[in-house]
């Protein structure tokens, strides 16, 4: 019949389903798949090694901020300040409040204190905290000698006003918090513990701030825990410094420099020692084989 309307050849509604906003041409999503493919090149999900080489990679390269040395020394001396107070207040409160923290407990504050720190300023500065760090890092060039003076002098700086707040709160119980060696601990031996244990915390840094095969986002974590494994050990005997500011800045506050040498020749010593092991025994890349080494990670946003 001539002017009869064109009968709806679809299927009929589902009753209850609300008419649509639009009636008219329908959207065929079939006819995207087949025209994109001629046309615009469309993003898939693709591993990460596809995405570095695929042509029309759908990755978004993000540059590291250009920070400043200004802006890093001032994240450094917030860190280090962080650092000697919350790791020195332990063994203080201990001292005042007749063991309230439990040696695990001191070892714990030192380890959580530098794990916050790394995730916290970890991407400004490197979050060194330790001259002795500083100064291995830059011996197997991994930071610039140009900025080691300005990093330890700022380190230095903010462990002796840790070290006299301390003194402002807890007055007069801030000896507790010197680390000096145990009267039943020779000279040797001391030395030897702390080059030890600073030998053991620059291995676990060096593997995971400098090898691209480490898990970089977990640093904070592993960092933080070599400390305490460190502090464990060696609080009873040396106090477990690893670190020449550890020491420094509560042994000024407190006018108490008993082997003092101690703790600022065998923790650079080891941290040289450490780090460089680690570089002498680490996955060398391999060209023209092998499976290539993965992205490297750090803090830096």
């Amino acid at each position: 019949m001539e002017g009869a309307a064109t009968p709806n050849m679809s299927a009929p509604a589902t009753p209850g389903t609300p008419a649509p906003l639009f009636p008219g041409a329908r959207v065929d999503s079939m006819s995207y798949e087949r025209k994109s493919s001629m046309s615009v090149p469309r993003c898939r999900c693709l591993p990460v090694e596809a995405w570095m080489s695929s042509q029309h990679a759908c990755v978004l390269e993000i540059p590291a901020p250009d920070v400043s040395l200004t802006r890093k020394l001032g994240a450094e001396f917030v860190g280090t300040f962080i650092l000697i107070f919350f790791a020195t207040a332990a063994p203080i409160v201990n001292q005042k409040y007749n063991n309230a923290i439990s040696p695990f407990g001191n070892a714990a504050c030192a380890g959580l204190a530098v794990t916050t720190i790394i995730l916290s300023t970890g991407h400004i500065s490197g979050a060194h905290l330790n001259p002795s760090l500083t100064i291995a890092f830059a011996a197997l060039r991994h930071f610039p000698w140009l900025q080691v003076p300005a990093y330890v002098a700022v380190q230095s700086l903010a462990s002796v006003c840790a070290g006299f707040a301390l003194k402002g709160v807890f007055h007069p119980f801030l000896s507790g918090g010197v680390t000096v060696p145990d009267a039943a601990v020779s000279t040797a031996q001391a030395f030897f513990t702390e080059f030890i244990i600073t030998f053991n915390l620059l291995f676990v840094v060096t593997a995971v701030a400098t090898d691209t095969r480490a898990v970089g986002e977990l640093a904070g974590i592993a960092v933080g825990a070599a400390v305490t494994l460190n502090i464990l050990i060696a609080g009873p005997t040396t106090g477990g410094s690893m670190n020449p500011v550890r020491t420094l800045g509560p042994a000024v506050a407190a006018g108490n420099y008993r082997q003092l040498w101690i703790y600022l020749v065998a923790p650079t010593l080891g941290a040289v020692a450490g780090a460089g092991v680690y570089t002498a025994v680490k996955l060398r890349d391999v060209d023209g084989g092998g499976e290539a080494p993965r992205p490297q990670r750090s803090f830096r946003r």
